[in-house]
């Protein structure tokens, strides 16, 4: 079994002190991390970097953590995006980007990067992924992810609404669309299925979804917990809200780990979202998107 993310991973600007540490971060290779430590099996990231000090650390970041990086391609021109963040007292944050020159927005223009879908059994991209792309891009990714279904590619997809990246609201929704159609686990969020959607509630939004096909996965609904995307199935009961919120960073990438490490490992759809629940609340008590795991065991 072998798995690709793809999307942008950026370098992470956090205050510490007066001054500021960097760590490596975004959305899908957040999950990709996390997906490596607590599968452990055969997880690759699929992204664009440059040739600049800030790549090369990213590589080895990514390298250390057991991450193939044999899919990520160096693009001479360009640098890794880099983001700041700071986060307030309830551990919401506020992120402050530099990426108009990240390698990763010329990602999937090259046909070696479409390519390389073939060789996975399953893949994740996200909303910022299909977002950073060029118009004809997006259509290529989307077009190359149908043709390859019937061969044995499982889409894993999390809408991840992100209004600055988009060319505007409608081209959003049309894309999330497409994307949703093709989904075999469905891994959104509520507040970002109603702010692109407008459904009413998590009733409307799981509604819309298996409307268009999707029969696997969670809704992820903050505190409250995770729903079921499968019709007919039980929420898990019982889990805890986080004890303290530091930084919501990669909340949701971390419980897309989760739940796919446990359903990767044969559990049953209560147990994943249980598994993510499990390490989303350990992520957002600890600053940074990448946090330390040591001793954590969120699979049952």
């Amino acid at each position: 079994m072998r798995v690709i993310c793809a999307g942008e991973a950026m370098a992470e600007l956090r205050a510490e002190g007066a001054g500021f540490t960097t760590g490596f971060a975004g959305d899908t290779f957040n999950t990709a991390v996390y997906l490596r430590r607590f599968w452990g099996g055969d997880v690759a990231y699929l992204t664009r970097v440059g040739h600049d000090p800030l790549s090369t650390g990213f590589l080895a970041a990514a390298r250390a953590e057991g991450i193939d990086t044999a899919t990520i391609r160096q693009d001479a021109t360009r640098n890794l995006g880099i983001y700041a963040v700071q986060t307030d007292a309830a551990g919401e944050r506020s992120f402050f980007y530099w990426r108009d020159q990240s390698a990763a927005r010329l990602l999937f223009q090259h046909p070696a990067e479409l390519d390389a879908l073939a060789g996975a059994d399953l893949l994740l991209i996200s909303g910022i992924t299909l977002a950073i792309l060029t118009p004809e891009a997006r259509r290529a990714l989307l077009s190359r992810i149908a043709a390859l279904r019937p061969q044995g590619l499982r889409l894993a997809f999390d809408s991840n609404y992100r209004p600055r990246l988009w060319e505007d609201a409608p081209t959003a929704r049309a894309v999330m669309e497409q994307a949703w159609r093709l989904a075999d686990i469905a891994l959104p969020s509520l507040d970002d299925e109603m702010a692109l959607f407008g459904d009413a509630d998590a009733a409307a939004v799981l509604a819309r979804l298996r409307g268009w096909g999707c029969q696997t996965g969670a809704l992820k609904c903050g505190a409250a917990g995770p729903l079921p995307i499968a019709a007919g199935a039980e929420a898990p009961q019982g889990l805890p809200p986080a004890a303290r919120l530091r930084d919501t960073t990669a909340a949701g990438d971390s419980f897309n780990a989760g739940w796919l490490a446990a359903h990767l490992a044969g559990r049953p759809p209560q147990a994943c979202m249980a598994a993510g629940h499990a390490l989303a609340i350990h992520v957002v008590g600890q600053p940074g998107a990448i946090v330390d795991t040591t001793g954590l065991h969120p699979i049952r």
